[in-house]
């Protein structure tokens, strides 16, 4: 079949077409690539401000942890300031101690004992006290004080022969813990109009450690 001019011209209309539609496919892909890019950028800025967000958030959350926990220790060493006066007289009159220590710590071979008030008396007494001094008591803090009571010698060779009690001072505390320090032969002290009172029933029968 012969082709003719017509043919020729038909062809090349058509590829003629057929370029035109490839170009406008390839500037439309161009289009998209673009955009793309454009939007990665975006993405990436964003991930940018977004890291640098974090790491200011970070460092806003570390400076309020320590700020928290400077507040706790404050608040810590208010509380203990407030318990040591009247404590001092409970210890004193009540229990007849000649020495009261706050804030002992002590380090023997590694360790470390730390104790809000310790107060002990020689002679005939020969007993000690250890006080344990807390804002709002925790079933741990219970644990805290028995662990000390358990240890105590070891720091303390020379009160190995004293009797040894245990007291939680306590500003809030609830009936169901103050049941459980007592179970565990803890003496207990509460606050009341800002000094602290023993708060133990008339039957009460101390461990000794």
């Amino acid at each position: 079949m012969a082709t003719t001019s017509e043919d020729v011209w038909r062809l090349l209309a058509e590829l003629t077409a057929a370029q035109k539609e490839t170009d406008k496919q390839l500037k439309e892909v161009s289009q998209q690539q673009k955009e793309t890019e454009l939007l990665l950028k975006e993405v990436s800025q964003q991930q940018k401000e977004n890291a640098q967000q974090q790491k200011k958030t970070d460092k806003q959350l570390k400076e309020l942890g320590k700020q928290i926990g400077g507040l706790g220790a404050k608040f810590g060493s208010f509380t203990e300031g407030l318990a040591l006066p009247s404590m001092e007289t409970i210890l004193r009159q009540r229990f007849g101690m000649e020495v009261i220590s706050p804030s002992v710590r002590v380090s023997k071979e590694g360790q470390h004992l730390e104790i809000d008030v310790l107060a002990y008396s020689n002679g005939e007494l020969n007993t000690a006290y250890i006080v344990e001094v807390k804002s709002h008591v925790r079933q741990e803090d219970i644990t805290q004080l028995k662990s000390i009571l358990q240890r105590f010698r070891r720091f303390f060779p020379e009160h190995k022969d004293k009797k040894l009690y245990g007291i939680l001072a306590a500003v809030d505390l609830s009936p169901e813990l103050r049941e459980k320090i007592l179970q565990e032969g803890l003496y207990v002290a509460r606050i009341h109009d800002q000094v602290f009172e023993l708060d133990i029933p008339d039957n009460f029968q101390p461990q000794t450690y």
